[in-house]
């Protein structure tokens, strides 16, 4: 296979040769362009013809949100940012995503730290690569394909959802925003959101969210209620679990310093949705959105076991089917839905 065409964007001739050095020395990748600025890039983009585009969101002339902005009209490529990691530089980078950005790496305060996020970045980077320009504008395309009902052994879900747990990674911050704002504000059920970012950006994530939705958003907090109408945001890069009490179940948030085994995520989509299994047996709902790897596959599993509710964002509307496809090779998913029809499931199951 050909390697994998990259064109850098940074004001910062350090960024710009460093990064480029590791992504070609580690990866492999092919630098095929660079830009000092959102204008100067799209002057070179075209004639570079690159898979993925990394581009820096501060930057002098055109920034880089003007720049997406501009590119996803004229010449549709997967884009991965480099945000800081900052409450602005946050914002930024969910405003990113809602442009049409693959997703974001944080980048690196100084020079120094360019190569702890290099590793994440790559990885980004040949996500990106594999995604075509249809999904990664802003509105998720309509599947013409019929929802599926996936044969689920046992008994159909009958009880009533009184949680509904929703898992996403890359792509998932679209594919909520298509979903959530799609849900009524009497709705009879709490949420629960679990989203892969890096830490720090789960806030502006639940902000951002809480503007489009009738239904309250909240970035969850320790012992936050769980209770109908209403969506927490598990926070990135803490421990998040289920807890019951006098009071009924909430949440527990709090920081975690042990080492995440390879692959693992925190919080995990799994644990989240097999704790809530066993605490609402078939009154919770899972919901696996868009995503890579497996995460979620288990949790899905753990619900349909206890004859849960269990719906899966289709292949056509996903910028990444990996997740999901997880989950239904795993037996767990009742329903494969294009995203335009998952609200609308969730409400007439509700």
């Amino acid at each position: 296979m050909s390697p994998v065409k990259v064109f850098l964007v940074d004001d910062s001739a350090v960024m710009r040769t460093v990064i480029g050095r590791i992504l070609r020395e580690r990866f492999g990748f092919e630098v095929v362009g660079t830009g000092v600025d959102g204008r100067d890039a799209l002057q070179k983009i075209p004639a570079a013809d690159p898979d993925v585009v990394v581009m820096d969101v501060e930057m002098p002339k055109l920034d880089g949100l003007g720049a997406l902005r501009e590119l996803m009209a004229t010449k549709p490529v997967p884009v991965v940012m480099l945000s800081a990691h900052t409450r602005t530089g946050s914002r930024a980078a969910i405003e990113a995503l809602a442009l049409g950005a693959v997703d974001f790496v944080p980048k690196p305060a100084r020079s120094s730290e360019i190569t702890s996020i290099v590793a994440d970045l790559g990885a980004k980077i040949k996500t990106a690569a594999g995604v075509s320009p249809r999904v990664v504008l802003t509105e998720a395309p309509q599947s013409q394909d019929a929802p599926v009902v996936v044969p689920v052994p046992g008994r159909v879900p009958g009880g009533r959802t009184e949680l509904i747990v929703i898992g996403c990674s890359t792509g998932g911050p679209n594919a909520l925003r298509a979903l959530l704002p799609n849900l009524p504000a009497d709705l009879s059920a709490a949420v629960v959101v679990v989203q892969h970012m890096p830490a720090g950006f789960t806030v502006s994530l639940a902000e951002h969210l809480n503007a489009l939705c009738p239904l309250e958003v909240r970035h969850a907090a320790d012992d936050d209620p769980i209770v109908p109408g209403r969506v927490l945001i598990a926070p990135s890069g803490k421990a998040f679990r289920l807890k019951t009490g006098p009071g009924g179940v909430r949440v527990g948030v709090a920081e975690d310093t042990t080492a995440l085994v390879p692959g693992g995520f925190r919080p995990s989509v799994n644990e989240v949705m097999i704790q809530a299994a066993s605490i609402y047996g078939d009154r919770v709902m899972g919901v696996l959105l868009t995503g890579m790897g497996r995460d979620g596959a288990d949790g899905m599993k753990a619900i349909s076991l206890k004859y849960g509710y269990t719906i899966a964002q289709d292949e056509r509307s996903s910028v990444v089917y990996g997740m999901p496809r997880a989950a239904v090779e795993n037996g767990a998913v009742r329903r494969v839905l294009p995203l335009t029809e998952i609200a609308s499931d969730i409400v007439q199951h509700l």
